[in-house]
C-alpha cells in the first residue's frame, strides 16, 4: 500500500509536469489526456477537454506524485487542489478505507470498476481532506 499525493490544476498540468520533471532530471513523462480515454456516446467530451490532461505521474525521490487538469467546468481553488491516493494492491483494504474514510463524509464517486482500475473511487472525509482509491493489480494503464 502508498499513499500518493494527487496535484490538480486549472489547464496548465503539462507545463506543471515538464517542469518538475526537468527540475529532478527525469525522463519525459507519459501524459493521458481526456481525449486519449474510450469514448461514452452518452457522455460526450467537450472539444475544449481533450488536450487537458486526465492523468500523469512522476517518481521523485522514491515518491510517486500523480497531476491532472480540472474537468472544465469543474471547480478549481489553488491551494485546494490537492489530495491523497491510496493504491494497494489488496482490494479488500481498498474497500475497507473507502467505507471508513466516507463515514460523516462526501462522497465524489462510490467505488467502481474503470478503464483503468478494478475498483477507484473518491470522496472528502469529514476533515475536508480529498481522498482517491484505487486498486492496483498491476494492469493499471498509468
Amino acid at each position: 500500500m502508498a499513499i500518493d499525493v494527487y496535484l490538480n490544476f486549472n489547464g496548465n498540468t503539462r507545463e506543471v509536469i515538464e517542469f518538475y520533471a526537468d527540475v529532478f532530471g527525469l525522463d519525459k513523462p507519459q501524459i493521458m489526456t481526456f481525449g486519449d480515454t474510450p469514448p461514452d456516446p452518452s457522455f460526450p467530451l467537450p472539444e475544449e477537454a481533450k488536450n487537458l490532461v486526465m492523468h500523469a505521474r512522476l517518481s521523485i525521490s522514491g515518491s510517486t506524485v500523480m497531476f491532472s487538469d480540472v474537468f472544465p467546468g469543474m471547480p478549481y481553488v489553488a491551494g485546494n487542489n490537492i489530495s491523497l491516493s491510496l493504491v494497494s494492491k489488496d482490494i479488500d483494504e481498498v474497500k475497507s478505507a473507502f467505507h471508513k474514510l466516507k463515514e460523516g463524509g462526501k462522497v465524489g464517486m462510490e467505488l467502481q470498476e474503470t478503464f483503468w482500475s478494478k475498483c477507484y473511487g473518491n470522496l472528502e472525509d469529514k476533515f475536508g481532506i480529498q481522498w482517491q482509491f484505487n486498486y492496483d493489480n498491476g494492469e493499471t494503464v498509468y
